[in-house]
């Protein structure tokens, strides 16, 4: 693997958002899958479909990192879009019956977050090797 810093961050951002999703499943038993209320990990609320989003969102970062550069930088890129996004929605749904994925407060301020670094990288490092390869 290069040292692509897209490649790294989806490397990095990929397995901690597997790691976190498996282990959501070790306290969110007896939970209803969409429940809006979930059950503490650490700061953030999670549900059964919470750590289900974390796995598709770390095993989406892992395998594009683990293909090339483009691939890892359109999978930051597209990622980091998504979680503004819920960053966004976030804001609204805390509180409210349609919080499927049971957030909180931490949650969107980790969602923020990472959204600003995944986009940052994503849309601001290896463009030169992203255009090469699609060359």
């Amino acid at each position: 693997m290069s040292q692509s810093p897209n490649r790294i961050v989806g490397t990095v951002f990929g397995a901690v958002y597997l790691l976190v999703g498996l282990a959501g499943f070790f306290v969110t038993s007896g939970v209803g899958f969409a429940s809006t209320e979930g059950e503490p990990l650490i700061l953030f609320e999670v549900n059964p479909l919470h750590n289900v989003v974390h796995l598709l969102i770390g095993a989406a970062l892992f395998l594009a990192a683990r293909s090339s550069v483009a691939a890892s930088r359109a999978a930051n890129t597209g990622v980091g879009a998504v979680y503004l996004l819920v960053g966004v929605l976030g804001l609204f749904l805390v509180g409210s019956g349609a919080n499927i994925l049971a957030l909180n407060g931490a949650d969107n301020v980790l969602h923020f977050a990472s959204a600003v670094l995944l986009l940052g990288v994503g849309l601001g490092a290896d463009r030169t090797a992203s255009a090469r390869a699609t060359a």
